[in-house]
């Protein structure tokens, strides 16, 4: 098992140092006229030379350091970023870069199939705000793109993140993504295993830092941090500069698919895959997304999108998703039902998507037995999970697992998670970012939790996904009673931005839109001129320290002890088979796959010998299908006096705790009343806690 230690080192540093980065910026200054261009005693947070012709950041002042009176760190978290996205789907879905060597103009062109009139970008035309055509020119003129409803083009080129720095950004997770099919189905340069699109975006992000720091004198000096430890960026957010987190948003990770609902990978290569992961940076990642796989089912998309998602599903795994009435409050997305035809197309004759009722909104598939191995492998290695894209079901069962271990490592990153489970996050906790919505649909959803953000004590991020094909906010007009009045001050007053300038193209939040990573800072400054904003900003500026505090809880948990690991066992029966055995001892043997089975009766009982009187505080029931409707906790310091500790009548089967007030046992048994199927009782694990 990989340990959990502080790395700041690139483990592709043998690749690209330095001095390599430092002669390619030279070399471009003879090939393309990008010399460095050095800027006299510059304070840290200027580069001592950086590449001219280049994107301005229009912003002046020294970034706040340091931490307030309690000794909390401040600043802003993008939780939601695809900084390298331009590397995945086969190299050609977002077009330009978000840094070259070679500079500006090399960086920020689009793809060769968008030339010469944008006709031939497939992907943005279905998708964008172009009409079928767009100027592809980039540098210098950017006449069409980026845009808040362009898809397909870098909207996060450095100069631009470095603006958003500047306006008091201090955390950004980076997501490394991809999608095979995706990829398969648009023109590339280069093949669709995720897995390697995640290794080649992962040391793309380190390639960057060392760019960056080239421009600012040297290894360490930029502010691009690439960060492996809650400690660690604490002090690069004390510091000033911005703390780059490494995480995994991947529909395949560990090629980890399902088709026709057989998995495609194995115990083995999910410790491979999170062993990788981990040397790599990686320090968070979602278990599926957009197609079910064969570690989870995932939280629907809807209307055309969700169409055409669903049609992908199928072309990738053989199945279309498939839904039944949801047990609890929370749902997930209805799913769209009319396909255009170009997407019917893709579809083999005869075939066409499912009619779906309109009270069936949950996904069917929940987290499977690989996925439930695949999130105690990020448990033991001290990696936060994102909940975003998981069904509803699969969500529940994580949340239940998490908190049968007092697991703070959860989060929900950019709107994809059902609300109705914000309180069992924070209770955890756990760290929430809402989508980068318009101003006031940001407040709204800021608002409505904001109660629990109190009673919590939790700051909050916000998830922009860019690069990430989402689409942001649009104009609101420059009369707008919300709109940026430029130039204006950062939120702490110490930064100075104004309307932001690359190349011939001036852009302004209330004509553009959230067109790129730089506007960032404007779209806080209208959030805190739209009523109710004021508020939010201020859980913003806590979003730094909220972040780090669940990481760092996440990285210092240690699992509880199983006081009932490997103790004897005795039940009331058990069910016969010829080839497997269901014996008691099969529910206390640590193997998921294995389970005590009893006859089908209702009044079962099932317990386990600690060996010596313990203190016990805590049962945990991983029921199989066969659960108990009614059931309770007992426990006895003798075998022969029995007291209980905990019942219920309304079982749901699934992942159970009971907790209840720290008590002397010896003996602890589960006691069925009263059963919930036709069958008997089956456990597939018990765990017993001091608390």
């Amino acid at each position: 098992m990989t340990p959990r230690t502080t790395r700041s080192a690139s483990p592709f540093r043998g690749t690209r140092r330095l001095g390599l980065v430092s002669l390619l910026l030279a070399l471009a200054a003879v090939l393309f006229g990008a010399a460095p261009v050095p800027a006299a005693d510059a304070p840290w947070w200027e580069p001592a030379a950086r590449p001219g012709p280049d994107s301005q950041v229009n912003a002046t002042g020294a970034p706040f350091t340091g931490t307030d009176a309690q000794g909390r760190v401040r600043g802003f978290v993008d939780a939601h970023n695809h900084v390298m996205s331009n590397e995945g789907f086969g190299g050609r879905l977002i077009c330009g870069k978000p840094f070259s060597t070679a500079g500006v103009a090399d960086a920020l062109k689009d793809c060769p199939e968008h030339y010469p009139d944008g006709s031939g970008a497939i992907f943005e035309n279905l998708t964008g705000g172009a009409n079928g055509k767009h100027d592809p020119d980039g540098w210098p003129t950017f006449a069409d793109w980026p845009a808040h409803d362009s898809l397909t083009h870098q909207q996060n080129y450095y100069a631009w993140l470095e603006r958003a720095w500047r306006g008091g950004q201090r955390v950004l997770v980076n997501d490394l993504v991809s999608n095979g099919l995706l990829c398969s189905l648009m023109p590339r340069d280069r093949g669709c295993d995720e897995m390697e699109a995640i290794r080649l975006e992962a040391r793309k992000t380190y390639e960057m830092q060392d760019y960056v720091d080239a421009m600012f004198g040297g290894p360490g000096k930029g502010w691009f941090r690439i960060v492996t430890s809650a400690d660690q960026a604490r002090s690069v957010v004390e510091q000033g500069k911005l703390a780059v987190v490494l995480g995994v948003e991947t529909s395949e990770p560990f090629g980890c698919k399902q088709i026709l609902d057989v998995a495609q990978c194995d115990q083995a290569d999910i410790d491979r895959g999170l062993d990788e992961l981990y040397r790599l940076g990686v320090r968070s990642m979602f278990l599926c997304h957009k197609f079910d796989n064969a570690l989870c089912g995932v939280r629907f998309d809807s209307g055309t999108t969700g169409v055409a998602v669903n049609i992908g599903q199928f072309l990738s795994t053989g199945t279309f998703w498939s839904t039944e009435r949801c047990a609890g409050p929370q749902q997930d997305n209805p799913i769209g039902l009319v396909a255009p035809a170009a997407m019917a197309e893709k579809l083999p004759a005869g075939v066409s998507v499912p009619a779906y009722a309109s009270d069936a909104r949950c996904n069917t598939r929940g987290l499977t037995r690989l996925g439930e191995y695949a999130l105690r492998g990020m448990m033991d290695r001290g990696m936060m999970l994102e909940l975003d894209h998981m069904s509803v079901k699969a969500a529940g069962r994580a949340l239940d697992i998490l908190e049968a271990e007092e697991y703070p490592g959860v989060l929900s990153t950019h709107s994809w998670m059902d609300l109705d489970w914000t309180e069992r996050l924070y209770r955890l906790g756990g760290f929430t970012a809402p989508y980068m919505h318009s101003a006031g649909g940001f407040i709204g959803e800021a608002d409505g939790k904001a109660e629990l953000r109190e009673k919590y004590g939790v700051g909050l991020g916000y998830g922009t996904d860019m690069n990430g094909v989402g689409g942001w906010p649009g104009p609101v007009g420059p009369d707008a009673p919300n709109a940026v009045t430029y130039p204006y001050r950062s939120f702490d007053g110490g930064t100075v931005l104004d309307r932001q300038v690359t190349g011939e193209r001036t852009w302004d939040l209330n004509t553009d839109g959230a067109a790129h990573a730089g506007l960032v800072p404007d779209w806080i400054e209208q959030i805190r001129l739209t009523p109710g904003g004021p508020e939010v900003i201020g859980d913003l500026a806590l979003g730094a320290e909220s972040y780090l505090r669940t990481w760092r809880a996440t990285e210092r948990h240690e699992p509880g002890e199983n006081l009932a690991a490997g103790r004897p066992t005795s039940a009331s029966s058990t069910e016969w088979h010829p080839f497997t055995s269901y014996a008691s001892g099969r529910a206390f043997d640590g193997d998921t796959e294995t389970r005590w089975a009893s006859d089908w009766s209702d009044d079962q009982w099932l317990q386990v010998d600690l060996g010596e009187v313990r203190r016990v505080g805590r049962v945990t029931l991983d029921w199989e299908r066969a659960y108990a409707r009614q059931y309770r906790i007992e426990v006895s310091e003798d075998g022969a006096s029995w007291r209980t500790v905990w019942s219920t009548e309304a079982g749901d089967g699934g992942y159970d705790t009971a907790e209840f007030a720290s008590t002397p046992a010896r003996h602890v048994r589960v006691h069925g009343e009263r059963r919930a199927t036709q069958w008997g009782y089956s456990l597939h694990e018990v765990t017993v806690a001091r608390s």
